[in-house]
Parts: structure tokens; sequence; C-alpha cells
């Protein structure tokens, strides 16, 4: 199972600060706030978070410095937060190393878009494991394989397995695993993930696992230590 993404979150402003670190928890993020700038190049060394939200203006140190001073050992991913639009250009032409920027006042969801996107650009694509029962799933190769074998799927049996392992005893409704399945979001009948689920079924049987369960007018879920029925 995956563990979620370690934001480290710099910014002053209480009710800002608040509202980000709860939206992004609920998002499924792992947020570390901090209210002051001293001190936080010494976190990012310590805890090497996977992005950092950083507030331009702060007390004890600014982030333009912080920003300087993490671009000497790392490329952490950086979005930089101003209150001021024209001050963008500004930090463009400053060449600071920052990835991305934005400005107050912005949505939380033009937050979230931005701290996934830049996520998914850097940090590298998980592995979904199951050691229980030998099951390893590569998103970098797509490729699966049990105890070591790899296991023939096609790219919408791959897909429709990747989101059931994200988070094993979750149940997953058909229409979710149709939208995770089918990439161009064609409209196909929801009763088609049965037949991939079979199809699933039969090969995971051949290998000796049946790790995927069936909850009955709901749909579907991975449990790692199901036994072959």
């Amino acid at each position: 199972m995956n563990a979620p993404a370690h934001l480290l979150l710099v910014e002053d402003e209480p009710k800002i600060a608040t509202a980000m670190r709860d939206w992004l928890v609920a998002a499924g993020y792992a947020v570390d706030l901090r209210e002051r700038g001293d001190g936080v190049v010494e976190e990012v060394r310590r805890q090497a978070p996977d992005l950092l939200l950083l507030d331009l203006m702060l007390p004890g140190e600014d982030g333009l410095s912080i920003c300087r001073r993490i671009r000497e050992f790392s490329e952490l991913p950086i979005i930089l937060v101003t209150a001021r639009v024209e001050e963008i250009d500004r930090l463009l032409g400053l060449d600071l190393g920052a990835d991305d920027y934005i400005c107050k006042p912005f949505s939380l969801r033009e937050l979230g878009a931005r701290v996934r996107a830049l996520l998914r650009r850097t940090r590298p694509s998980p592995r979904n494991t199951a050691p229980e029962c030998g099951i390893v799933l590569d998103a970098d190769r797509f490729e699966v394989r049990v105890a070591g074998r790899p296991l023939a799927l096609t790219p919408v049996e791959f897909r429709l397995l990747r989101r059931l392992m994200e988070k094993p005893g979750k149940v997953y409704s058909r229409g979710q695993l149709l939208d995770a399945s089918y990439e161009d979001h064609r409209v196909v009948s929801d009763r088609t993930v049965d037949s991939h689920v079979r199809n699933l079924r039969r090969k995971f049987g051949e290998a000796g696992l049946d790790p995927i369960e069936s909850v009955y007018g709901v749909g579907f879920r991975f449990e790692l230590a199901r036994e072959p029925q």
C-alpha cells in the first residue's frame, strides 16, 4: 500500500494555513505545518518531504532566502505562494528554482490541482505491493508479478487492479473502477467490470491466489489474506 505524499506547508496567516492544511489532509496527503521561516531549511534536510508549499512573506526567514538555500542541496518540488500577482514576473526573473507559483486569493481546488500536477511530474511512480500474498504491481514497468513471476494482464485489467490495490480492504463501486480502468472515459456498462474481474480472478487463480472479493450490491475489494475459493 502506498504511503501518502508528505507535504511541508509554511504559511504564517493562521486562517489560510488551517484551510490549506485541512483541505490537503482531506485529499489524502500527510501535512506538516510551520508558521515561521526560521528552521525550515533544517527541517527539509531532516524530513525530506515530497513537496514544499512556501509563502514568500514569513517571520524569521523569508521565502526567497529559504528557496535559494534549499536549491543549494535539493531538487525538492517547491510551490511559492505570493499575495501579489505582479510579483510572479519578478520571481520568474530571479530564477529561484521554484517549480510553480500560486497567487492569493486562490481556490483550494486550484491548490490541489497544482500539488497533484507537480507530484505527478516529480514523484517516482509507486509500487503497489501485497507481500502477504507475493503480489507486486510496478506502475513504471506496467507489470504485475506474483511470487516473482510475471502475470500477463491487459491494460484495462492492470489499471483496475492498481485501483483496488491502492487501499486494500476498501470497497470500490463498479463506477469507480470503470473510471480508473478506461483513461479515455468511454461509456461502457458497469457490468463490464464484472467481466474484467472474472478474468483477473482466473489469472490469479492459476497462481493459487484469489485476492479480489465481490461485495454484493456494492462492488469489489482487494483482500490481502483472502484464500482461494
